[in-house]
């Protein structure tokens, strides 16, 4: 029989994280606590996003505001990388990188766990930004899905392609 295997991966949600970047926008020109406080927020380049407003904790409110839309569609907020409050010119502005795939220091720690603490005859392979995971046993790979998902790491984890 051959090996049944999945893929560990940290995948970002691009539309859904659109779709709460844009409820976002709508919610902060409509609320009136953010009246007059130029508060914005947009994509900047491909993976980043940019929130500016004239006070920073008016910023950091839009974060706020933006994180709650990104739970409520069921997206990790590991995937977000956001700056402190900086000024800029009159304006308060907050860098946020969206953080996607796993580094291979982490995947070698991931690796490690499913070595030392994993059943035994599993097999975890470092593919690219991505983790292969396989075994002769299904139930095998539950046990080391639910290990995985008992860490905290400081990324987002996803499990797909489970065959």
């Amino acid at each position: 029989m051959a090996d049944s295997s999945f893929d560990i991966v940290s995948k970002i949600d691009r539309q859904e994280v659109d779709n709460a970047l844009s409820q976002t926008a709508r919610e902060v020109a409509t609320r009136f606590d953010f009246k007059g406080t130029n508060a914005t927020i947009e994509w900047s380049g491909d993976q980043a996003i940019e929130i500016s407003a004239s006070a920073d904790d008016r910023a950091s409110a839009v974060l706020s505001v933006f994180q709650d839309k990104l739970i409520k569609r069921q997206q990790s907020l590991k995937i977000l990388d956001a700056s402190e409050p900086r000024q800029s010119g009159q304006l308060s502005k907050i860098s946020i990188t969206l953080k996607e795939g796993i580094s291979s220091e982490d995947a070698k720690k991931i690796s490690k766990l499913i070595r030392d603490e994993g059943p035994k005859g599993v097999k975890a392979q470092i593919q690219g930004d991505e983790l292969r995971v396989s075994s002769k046993k299904r139930d095998d790979l539950q046990t080391v899905i639910s290990l995985v998902k008992g860490q905290d790491y400081d990324f987002a984890v996803q499990f797909i392609n489970y065959r």
